[in-house]
């Protein structure tokens, strides 16, 4: 990559202060930043690194005034962190394959819709009457089955499978190896004692600007839908099963197991390794911390859980001061 201070503050919808001509070819912490390099600053803990980093370029937010000299040209924006962010996802985005095309020993059919400016790589396979929108990128030994619909600007890494029938919205990124449509864990007990497979017919549908984390694995429903909101974040190594319902803007981080027909509602965080029984309701805006056990509902919105199984986090810390002076007796 290569910007100049004038691009970046373009890009950003920022102004430069100082040298509007100098370039960047990379990112660095701010701590690490030498010449060429771009750096934010947004912690007031590390100010004191702004008047020694060398990089070229600085972000910084528009209200920052320096206390002592800089010799970073700065480029003020609204909020230096959310613009890192926006640059580095232009930055990743720009450096995409240029030249989009369809390798040779990728497998697809007359029936297969492509829009404009679409990348397949090597060994991939895309499905009969499976459309594909413009300007999504397809990694080597990526499968997508029939009759799926993907939208406009995502990314399927190496490795990843989507099984036929999914439905993908806009801008969603797929991490290496994650599976998308597989059979829930659906198995009916039979007089001899015995397990006999339910079948699931049913798919996955993903809202726009998804991430799904390396690994994870987002099981189909039996008759309907598993049903992914928009914007949701989802890290390596989690498990969704059978017709979950995740609102919009909820986040997980690892390793965190959604048990069948759960539904989980909007702008929730869940922390690594929760676990979280089937056929239950969560509220908006509930967060629930590392490796809590949800075993009942959460009704009301906006709530802090903690423990296994989890309660309100004022509630556990009471119960755990109370256990832990039990055991010093």
């Amino acid at each position: 990559m290569e910007y100049s201070a004038k691009q970046l503050a373009q890009i950003l919808k920022g102004t430069v202060d100082g040298d509007a001509t100098a370039k960047v070819t990379k990112f660095a912490k701010i701590e690490n930043g030498k010449p060429g390099c771009l750096c934010f600053y947004a912690n007031p803990k590390y100010e004191h690194y702004v008047y020694t980093c060398k990089a070229s370029v600085l972000l910084v937010n528009k209200d920052f005034e320096a206390k002592e000299p800089v010799s970073c040209t700065l480029v003020r924006v609204d909020n230096a962190y959310s613009a890192l962010a926006e640059l580095l996802k232009y930055a990743s985005r720009d450096k995409q394959i240029r030249g989009r095309h369809r390798a040779f020993s990728a497998k697809y059919y007359f029936s297969t819709k492509f829009g404009k400016s679409v990348y397949v790589g090597a060994n991939a396979y895309v499905g009969r009457h499976t459309t594909v929108g413009d300007n999504t990128v397809i990694h080597p030994n990526v499968y997508i089955g029939d009759n799926c619909k993907i939208g406009s600007n995502c990314i399927f890494y190496p490795g990843v499978r989507i099984y036929p029938g999914m439905v993908i919205g806009d801008n969603v990124i797929v991490h290496a190896n994650a599976v998308i449509g597989s059979d829930g864990f659906g198995n009916a007990p039979q007089p001899d004692g015995t397990w006999q497979k339910i079948e699931h017919l049913g798919n996955v549908i993903i809202g726009d600007n998804v991430e799904i984390g390396a690994n994870t694995t987002i099981d189909r429903s039996e008759m309907e839908s598993t049903i992914i909101g928009k914007g949701v974040k989802i890290d390596n190594l989690c498990q969704i099963a059978h017709n979950v319902v995740i609102g919009d803007n909820t986040v997980m981080a690892a390793q965190v197991g959604i048990a069948g027909s759960t539904k989980i509602g909007e702008s929730c965080i869940i922390a690594g390794q929760v676990g979280i029984v089937g056929h239950i309701t969560i509220a908006d805006h509930t967060t629930i911390a590392a490796q809590a056990g949800v075993i009942s509902n959460i009704r009301k919105p906006g709530g802090q859980f903690l423990g296994s199984p989890c309660m309100p986090i004022k509630q556990y810390l009471r119960s755990y001061a109370k256990f832990k002076q039990s055991g010093e007796e």
